[in-house]
């Protein structure tokens, strides 16, 4: 009988007193015990609805009834069926608003703790040493895969397990996309994610790094070296801003800038590495998203004394995790709420020393379904400040666009692809992830990236596929790329 308390069994975590003055990771994971204990929780509900909530089609109730059995690989196992970054989605996943937003215990009290549990399996298969997967017959055809993100990862993980020969093409000169440079080590370890990397190669993914697509190669000269197949999963890099005056001082950062400097480049490590990162006293970051968290939390472990975010909604309407926020609230970030910042202001020498605001009220809502902020007239005020952080939005780099003109894009960048095959209009090029649908999650990413490798492989293999977009049915007269 499962056990009925309304409770998650809560995740240890340090103490934010602790936590601020390091970038280890703050949730601290389940004991086998406590994931045992919160696996008993699970209804095993007949009819699945928590899977309804998954992006890439886990075995939700399947696997936990292992956890509660003890039987923590062959939990693994079925986890990895059909997900290929367990440890990763087990931490950065929003299950509140995915599978466990659909959990029948979540209609009496807390819902099972679906992303705690996964990542239990996954730290807990990692510590025993991961085993590679059974591959398929070689089928000696290649596939191109552009970028490293979650999407691209997802995508080849699955083709290698259908036997084909795949080559990921990395821009920078690490592995990983966003897990590498965007997610701070404090939510993501690198090292895990470097775990799950070097599990696609062993599967037999080669990854080549310093691979600017577009510049050193086109699609089409990537279909002249005999790549049959491309799935583009280049992400949305290219930071937005707000275009107001004062953003051209120093010390304003981009969040994409911002975070890429203190993960990638390690410059929380200062003085030990070559990329360090001026923090002034005070900090503003601009946004309410996961990005704007993250950018937030990671200037005050790298010294300011206040780090404010400024969202013109209330918190109500912030797109961040709700843990994220309350992290973030636990270790003394302000939270300048309904507020609109005007212009940053700069000392003599080209220095931020403050920032404008006025302050809002919430109207009638958008085209996005949020109430629109209107701004409070005579509201206005100055934040003083050393250091500004936009963390507003990303959209796809155009660089791919650029050098392959017949690729439909959309007019704000995204490539247009079909939603069930993310086939794009060119005959054997698909695309998924934030390089489609804008800055998202990494689990829908994920979930892009697999339905486009069934798709290479239908497509591949010759069988005919007439999605509703006639743009995006498969050639099956396949010409060169």
């Amino acid at each position: 009988m499962a056990d009925m308390s309304p409770k998650k069994v809560p995740m240890p975590e340090q103490n934010p007193a602790d936590r601020v003055r390091n970038f280890r990771e703050v949730a601290q994971g389940y004991t086998p015990e406590q994931a045992m204990q919160e696996a008993g929780r699970c209804l095993q509900c007949r009819h699945k609805p928590c899977m309804q909530g998954c992006p890439v089609n886990v075995e939700i109730p399947g696997f936990i009834a292992l956890v509660a059995a003890g039987e923590f690989a062959a939990a693994y196992d079925l986890i990895t069926a059909t997900n290929s970054l367990p440890a990763i989605c087990g931490r950065v996943c929003p299950q509140e608003s995915q599978c466990e937003q659909l959990c029948v215990r979540a209609k009496k009290g807390e819902p099972v703790a679906i992303g705690r549990l996964e990542r239990f399996v996954a730290d807990w298969a990692m510590a025993q040493g991961l085993a590679v997967p059974d591959q398929a017959e070689p089928k000696n055809r290649k596939v191109a895969v552009i970028g490293s993100g979650p999407a691209g990862l997802a995508c080849a993980g699955d083709l290698a397990k259908r036997g084909y020969a795949v080559t990921i093409f990395e821009a920078f000169h690490v592995p990983g996309g966003v897990l590498m440079y965007g997610i701070p080590e404090f939510r993501l370890p690198k090292a895990l994610v470097q775990a799950e990397i070097d599990r696609l190669r062993q599967q037999g993914v080669e990854i080549l790094t310093n691979q600017v697509i577009g510049k050193l190669y086109t699609l089409d000269e990537l279909g002249q070296q005999g790549y049959e197949a491309v799935f583009v999963g280049t992400g949305a890099g290219l930071p937005s801003f707000m275009h107001m005056p004062g953003e051209n001082l120093n010390g304003v950062y981009s969040a994409n800038e911002f975070l890429t400097r203190v993960n990638l480049m390690k410059a929380y490590r200062f003085p030990d590495c070559d990329t360090p990162v001026k923090v002034g006293r005070r900090v503003a970051v601009i946004g309410g998203g996961n990005v704007a968290m993250d950018a937030a939390r990671s200037a005050k472990r790298l010294g300011a004394e206040t780090v404010s975010i400024v969202y013109r909604r209330s918190e109500a309407e912030m797109p961040a995790r709700a843990e994220e926020v309350h992290h973030a609230k636990e270790e003394g970030i302000a939270f300048q709420l309904l507020t609109n910042p005007t212009r940053i202001i700069g000392t003599a020498e080209g220095w931020v020393e403050g920032m404008e605001c006025i302050r809002m009220e919430l109207g009638e809502p958008d085209a996005s379904g949020r109430r629109r902020p209107v701004a409070i007239k005579d509201s206005a005020f100055i934040l003083p400040l050393e250091t500004v952080i936009v963390a507003i939005g990303q959209s796809p780099n155009p660089l791919i666009k650029s050098t392959t003109p017949d690729l439909a894009t959309q007019p704000w960048g995204g490539i247009v692809a079909d939603d069930e095959t993310m086939a794009t209009n060119l005959p054997g090029v698909f695309a998924g992830g934030d390089a489609v649908t804008g800055a998202a999650t990494v689990i829908l990413a994920m979930g892009a990236g697999k339905k486009a490798a069934r798709a290479i492989d239908d497509y591949l293999e010759g069988k005919d596929y007439d999605p509703q977009n006639p743009a995006c049915v498969f050639s099956l007269n396949r010409p060169e790329m």
